[in-house]
C-alpha cells in the first residue's frame, strides 16, 4: 500500500506517517491574501501564549506544526513546551493494531482525527511479544524467555532497556503490567509467573516481580503455590494494587472458571495471601481483559451460552467498586454481530474513557465511550485479510510528548 508522509519528522525520524495524502503545507501559499493574513495572526503572539494554544493541538496537528515555520518548530521541540503540555488534559487513547503475526508492524489509531498512522515500534521483535502501558509508557517483554524489557514512548521512539527479572526464565504463563507515575516520571512494572507444580496439574507456583524505575532494581514481592488455579496472561495495575486473572484448573470445581487476585505492590511490608486475595468475577466468562480506567479497575469479558459456557453469546463490561463489580454496559446485538464470527476470545484495551474491542480474525475495531455510554466503529483499517488463519492483536496506549526515559 502506498503512503505518504503526513508531516516531516522533527523527534528523531519519530513521527507517525498518515496513511491518506496530506499537504496541506504547499497548498497554504496558493490560498489568496486575505487568508494568508489570517494565518498569520501568529506574528503578533508572544512564545508563551503561543505554546499553549499549541499544546493544546492533536498530537497529529503539534507535528504538522512543527513543519510551518522555524519559529513553531522551535517551540514545539522546547523543553518549556514539553512542560505545558503535560500539564493539559490527556488527549484520547490511541489504538496500535499488528498487522502481522512475525513482524511488529501495523497502524495506530487517532480517535480524536479519525485516523490511522503508520509508526514505528522501537525493540519489539515479534507482535506476539507480552505489551502493556500505562500513561503513554508502553512496555514490552519477550515471549521466548522473558527476560527482554523494554519501556518505551511510541510517539517519540524513545525506549529504554530494563535489567534481567530474577526467576525462572522459562514459566507455564507469564502477565505483564506496568504503572506510570507523572509527578516522579518513575514506574513500575509487574511479571506474574506461573509454574506447574512437577507431576501435580492441581497446584501451580506463583512468583510476583516488582522492578522499581527509581531503585533500577528487581524485587520478588511474593511466591505461593495455588491449589486448583493457575495463573494466566492478563494484569493490570490500579490504584498501587496489582490485578491479575486466574483460571481453574479443576479439582474443585468452582462455579466459574476465572477469578481475580488482587496484590497490593506500593506495600511491601505487609502481603495478604495470595489464597485470602480472590475477588469473583460477575458471572460465567469465557475470557476477561483487565484495563485501568483512570485508577479504577475495569474487565471487558465474554458472556458464555448458560448450557455451553465455553460458547460466547455476548460482550460485558463491568467496573469494580471494592470487591463487587458493577455492570457498566453490554454491548448491542448489532455491534456483536457486525464482528462475524466471534472467538471466545477477544482483544480490548482501554484507558481513560475509551475502551477498544477487536477480533483476533478480523481488523474490525469498536470503541465504547464510558462516558456517554456510546458504541462505535472505527475507521476502516487500511489492511485487509490476505489469508484465513492471519491473526490481528493490538493494545492501546495514551499519545504523550512529554514522556522521557
Amino acid at each position: 500500500m502506498a503512503e505518504e508522509p503526513s508531516w516531516i519528522c522533527h523527534y528523531d525520524n519519530a513521527a507517525p506517517r498518515e496513511t491518506e495524502e496530506f499537504d496541506s503545507i504547499s497548498d497554504l501559499g496558493e490560498e489568496d491574501d486575505e487568508e494568508a493574513t489570517a494565518i498569520s495572526v501568529d506574528v503578533n503572539l508572544p512564545d508563551d501564549l503561543l505554546e499553549l494554544i499549541l499544546a493544546c493541538l492533536p498530537i497529529a496537528s503539534i507535528f504538522r506544526a512543527g513543519c510551518v515555520c522555524k519559529r513553531w518548530h522551535r517551540i514545539v521541540t522546547s523543553k518549556s513546551f514539553l512542560w505545558n503540555i503535560s500539564h493539559v488534559p490527556p488527549q484520547k487513547p490511541w489504538y496500535f493494531m499488528f498487522t502481522s503475526s512475525d513482524e511488529p508492524i501495523g497502524y495506530a489509531y487517532d480517535p480524536v482525527l479519525r485516523k490511522w498512522y503508520s509508526i514505528e515500534l522501537p525493540f519489539i521483535g515479534t507482535s506476539n511479544w507480552f505489551i502493556a502501558s500505562s500513561c503513554g509508557m508502553v512496555c514490552f517483554m519477550d515471549n521466548d524467555s522473558r527476560s527482554e524489557l523494554c519501556v518505551c514512548n511510541p510517539i517519540t521512539r524513545t525506549w529504554r532497556k530494563l535489567i534481567e527479572p530474577p526467576g525462572l526464565k522459562i514459566s507455564d504463563y507469564s502477565a505483564l503490567a506496568v504503572s506510570f507515575y507523572r509527578e516522579s516520571q518513575s514506574y513500575t512494572v509487574a511479571i506474574v509467573k506461573s509454574k506447574q507444580v512437577p507431576g501435580n496439574f492441581f497446584q501451580w507456583d506463583i512468583a510476583i516481580h516488582i522492578y522499581d524505575s527509581e531503585k533500577v532494581t528487581w524485587g520478588t514481592s511474593i511466591t505461593e503455590v495455588l491449589t486448583g488455579w493457575r495463573g494466566g496472561d492478563e494484569s493490570v495495575i490500579c490504584n498501587g494494587v496489582l490485578y491479575f486473572l486466574v483460571y481453574s484448573t479443576g479439582g474443585g470445581l468452582p462455579e466459574n472458571r476465572h477469578a481475580l487476585i488482587a496484590h497490593n505492590v506500593s506495600n511491601h511490608s505487609s502481603q495478604a495471601r495470595l489464597a485470602r486475595s480472590f475477588i469473583q468475577v460477575p458471572c460465567s466468562l469465557t475470557c476477561g481483559r483487565l484495563m485501568n480506567m483512570k485508577e479504577k479497575l475495569v474487565m471487558v469479558g465474554g458472556l458464555g451460552k448458560p448450557d455451553r459456557p465455553d460458547i460466547i453469546k455476548g460482550i460485558g463490561i463491568w467496573i469494580l467498586n471494592g470487591k463487587k463489580w458493577e455492570e457498566i454496559a453490554k454491548m448491542p446485538h448489532k455491534f456483536f454481530q457486525g464482528f462475524g464470527e466471534l472467538d471466545d476470545v477477544f482483544a480490548s484495551r482501554g484507558a481513560d474513557d475509551l475502551i477498544y474491542i477487536q477480533s483476533y480474525g478480523a481488523p474490525a475495531l469498536l470503541i465504547f465511550d464510558m462516558n456517554h455510554k456510546h458504541w462505535k466503529w472505527s475507521q476502516k483499517c487500511p489492511v485487509t485479510k490476505r489469508f484465513q488463519l492471519q491473526l490481528f492483536t493490538g493494545f492501546c496506549f495514551e499519545p504523550r510528548l512529554e514522556i522521557t526515559l
